[in-house]
């Protein structure tokens, strides 16, 4: 799938900032708050992890420094998608950050985390 097929629908929400939009895609259930366009090497990153599910793959990696912007790519890849997805983080103070973030990129849509009181 490129860029050219999949046309997102912008909003504007109420309170928005100069440069945040919510994007929804076609046949996606997600609206995504954009804070900003993706940019650097996200795009191809989404391009690369959306094209790699829908072609099957099952194990993908996402790499990226501290600060990179690995939330906000996975969020763009969710919503593209429009599947509903688990993300996975090695602790509990990790969890809250990305159940915060995912709070902020899909205020709209169900955004849950569990975190399990057990040690492995």
């Amino acid at each position: 799938m490129t860029n050219a097929s999949v046309a997102p629908v912008v909003d504007k929400p109420a309170d928005e900032t100069p440069s945040g939009q919510f994007v929804t895609f076609p046949g996606s259930p997600f609206e995504l708050y954009q804070p900003y366009p993706p940019a650097g090497d996200q795009p191809v990153a989404i391009d690369q992890l959306v094209e790699g599910v829908e072609n099957g793959e099952v194990f993908q990696t996402l790499l990226g420094v501290t600060g990179s912007g690995k939330t906000y790519t996975m969020a763009n890849v969710i919503a593209r998608l429009g599947r509903p997805a688990i993300v996975f983080a090695p602790n509990k103070t990790l969890a809250a950050q990305l159940y915060s973030e995912f709070r902020e990129f899909f205020p709209k849509n169900a955004v849950e985390y569990f975190v399990s009181y057990y040690d492995y």
